[in-house]
């Protein structure tokens, strides 16, 4: 019978070796799995965290395994690329750092045995992902075990697989099943038991045959719903030897039909099933990627808090518990490779093995129900032939392994509507930052607007939108200022676009929780992004959470915003109250300020601000309160400090109807006289038509309309990062000239 022996504990881990080792050493650190190197140097920001190659050395005295025929060294998640040694030689070499991937160890093994795995996540041109707005956290940072066999058994060597494949089709109220198990080593006589049990454990169906594949029937069929109604079905599979069992695995599944419509979105079970989600990076503060089940289920609970029908786990494939936990949860998901920012020629067969890894080891999984092929790949543009090529074999592939299910991308904003890479995929999804990254709130939904018109057959879908928010407050909030309150503006308007617009077959905020990336330094809080609902600590929940909540979720709530921002200083000050209530009341020192309605779940009340006033909002037995204090003076400790910043927002002297560095570039421009000074200024160091900006981005006039919408001061410190340094007195000689230049009047 199969066993399996987690091997996780006292590990001998270097990152000072420069040779493989051949016994361990006890100046070494010893760790025990999961574990990552770069829990702290890949958070606190400088682009500096260690990327390179470490060690990982345990021994290994045969005896203390059960006495088996076959034995496997199973590794869930080794970043980037690993090295598995035993007794000096190598036995295999893996690239992919977030899929399972298994070593035949039986003919190494002999009495003392010592292992060692060579991880590295150094840069190079080979594996993805290489270019992104995330750590690459490198280690051992998911379970490593040992599996013991029977000479023969069900499938440990292709692709990670579980060796069983379950294939659901409902035909009206029946679901006929397609199972197909893969044997090593199978011998004359040996069948395989395939027995199906419900959700109460009782057997549906069961067949012993020598076939490796059947085709049995469930009647009346318990539809796995999403959320409304996860059903899970179970699946046990024995291969036996006359009477005796010597190899078994269990999978579970999901019943389940769906489709998405150009007009209606994604139906599922023939329901008209919205898909209104967030997006998930795996890694928490001081941990990294390195995480425990508990982990996994505080995240998953949160997101089912937060009220979210999907979620898009990016960008990478995440560890299977994490699916499983969908699965429970009836969350649909969106699953997707590293394929990311940059396309690189020499990569195109990591693209094919990450993406078959993915597949085979997922495809069990009633919740997911695309393959993502790539996320803002187009970076230095859409026509390349290789990168079109790589989407097209990539996109087939998916259609060759997996016919039950769709394919998408995630495309970056500038890319233009009618490019041939929007054509490859069943469906397509935008990343959009308008109101953040430039432009205005009010430019999301009819942009989506305008795509649905001009491809009305092709299923469109927002797969990234959002802005960052740490613990910086204002009454007055402004594009760009970091405040918990302009990330709550942004997206009440967000909410109310994207969500009110049937046709979008799936809308994901970016992201679920605040996540590391260490080249980073912006927010006055380096080594993050921070445009998360939840901080990466997984410890406070930020007033964006509770919007989306109000609309997504059905558990009764009244939350206060702004418990943070207790010290104001105007005489009448703005509180909000999200609610999924139809009817909130504020009280103020015990004195009602009115009950309100609101359409759009958001109650707004304006409070006058006398010395302290404690706050309580009231729908019905629900109530959530705060404090608010009448101040003279702003406090700074509210005012968002740039690290290493030559020049902060609000050092900015402004002037009643006249332009600053605070203005948006599109007003500027649009100002004659405007529009001579800041072309004579700029206009030699702007980037041109096909030049290379922003980290990889090609200039086209999509990129130039977007940066119509940075102010000044943005486009100053995005032109840092081209090489090109404006000092301090460079910018506020530039803010006088401009505060010369009267605005028109509107």
């Amino acid at each position: 019978m199969r066993k399996t022996i987690n091997f996780n504990s006292k590990w001998a881990f270097s990152k000072m070796a420069t040779e493989v080792p051949t016994e361990i050493c006890n100046k070494w650190d010893f760790v025990n799995l999961p574990h990552t190197w770069n829990a702290i140097d890949g958070q606190d920001g400088g682009n500096d965290y260690y990327r390179g190659r470490a060690y990982y050395v345990k021994t290994l005295d045969k005896m203390d395994l059960p006495e088996s025929e076959r034995y496997y060294l199973e590794i869930n998640g080794a970043n980037s690329s690993a090295d598995v040694y035993l007794k000096g030689k190598n036995l295999a070499h893996h690239e992919g750092g977030y899929s399972t991937w298994r070593v035949d160890i039986t003919d190494a093994l002999e009495r003392e045995n010592l292992f060692v795995i060579a991880v590295e996540n150094s840069a190079n041109e080979t594996v993805y992902p290489q270019v992104a707005d995330f750590t690459f956290y490198g280690g051992l940072y998911r379970d490593v075990n040992i599996i013991c066999v029977n000479e023969s058994h069900f499938d440990l060597d292709y692709y990670g697989a579980s060796g069983i494949i379950v294939t659901p089709e409902i035909v009206g109220k029946t679901a006929k099943l397609d199972i197909t198990v893969y044997i090593t080593d199978k011998k004359d006589g040996q069948t395989v038991r395939y027995t199906v049990l419900d959700a109460d454990g009782n057997t549906v169906t069961q067949t012993v045959t020598a076939e490796t594949n059947i085709t049995p029937s469930i009647e009346n069929v318990h539809l796995w719903h999403g959320r409304r109604d996860p059903y899970l079905y179970t699946l046990t599979t024995e291969l036996l030897d006359g009477d005796i069992v010597i190899d078994n695995i269990t999978t579970r599944f999901g019943c389940r039909s769906f489709k998405v419509d150009p007009e209606k979105g994604f139906i599922l079970n023939g329901e008209e099933y919205p898909l209104r989600g967030v997006s998930r990076h795996q890694d928490r503060l001081g941990i990294g990627n390195a995480l425990l089940p508990e982990h996994h289920r505080e995240d998953i609970d949160l997101i089912m808090e937060v009220g979210a029908t999907t979620v898009r786990l990016a960008h990478y494939q995440h560890d299977q518990c994490f699916y499983d936990l969908c699965d429970e949860k009836g969350l649909i998901v969106w699953a997707e490779i590293p394929y990311i920012s940059q396309h690189m020629p020499s990569a195109r067969g990591n693209t094919i093995s990450q993406m078959r890894e993915l597949i085979v080891q997922n495809y069990n999984h009633p919740s997911i129900v695309v393959w993502g092929l790539s996320n803002e790949i187009t970076m230095k543009g859409d026509n390349d032939p290789d990168l079109l090529e790589n989407h097209r074999i990539l996109n087939d592939m998916c259609h060759e392994m997996d016919k039950t299910r769709l394919t998408t991308i995630a495309a970056v904003s500038p890319c233009p509507i009618d490019s041939p890479y929007i054509k490859i995929p069943d469906l397509v999804s935008y990343n959009h930052y308008f109101g953040w990254y430039g432009g205005d709130t009010s430019m999301n939904g009819p942009w989506f607007d305008n795509f649905h018109k001009s491809h009305p057959n092709i299923p469109i879908g927002c797969s990234e939108y959002g802005c960052e928010a740490l613990n910086w407050h204002t009454s007055d909030p402004i594009q760009g200022d970091y405040t918990e309150e302009y990330q709550a503006y942004y997206h009440e308007e967000l909410i109310k676009q994207l969500l009110s617009r049937k046709y979008l077959w799936a809308t994901h905020v970016w992201n679920m929780f605040d996540f590391g990336a260490d080249a980073r330094s912006e927010g006055g809080e380096n080594g993050q992004n921070h445009k998360g609902l939840v901080t990466m600590d997984r410890k406070y929940k930020k007033d964006a959470f509770y919007a989306y909540k109000a609309w997504l979720s059905d558990e009764p709530f009244v939350h206060l915003c702004g418990k943070r921002y207790t010290d104001r200083v105007e005489d009448v000050t703005r509180v909000t109250v999200y609610s999924n209530l139809p009817e909130v009341e504020l009280f103020a020192n015990g004195v009602s300020l009115g009950k309100k309605t609101a359409a759009d779940h958001f109650f707004c009340f304006d409070v006058p601000n006398v010395d302290e006033t404690k706050l309580v909002a009231v729908s019905g037995e629900y109530k959530d309160d705060g404090k608010i204090r009448k101040v003279e003076a702003f406090r700074e400790d509210y005012r968002l400090k740039e690290k290493n910043a030559i020049l902060n927002w609000f050092d900015i002297t402004e002037s009643d109807g006249y332009f600053s560095l605070n203005d948006k570039i599109g007003d500027i421009l649009a100002n004659e006289e405007g529009k001579k000074l800041f072309m004579g200024i700029f206009e030699g160091l702007m980037p041109k038509k096909g030049e290379s900006v922003m980290g990889g981005f090609e200039m086209n006039d999509a990129m130039m309309q977007m940066l119509g919408g940075f102010t000044v001061l943005r486009l100053s410190g995005m032109l840092g990062t081209m090489g090109i340094n404006l000092t301090k007195e460079d910018l506020l000689t530039l803010n006088a000239k401009l505060n010369m230049i009267k605005k028109a009047n509107k």
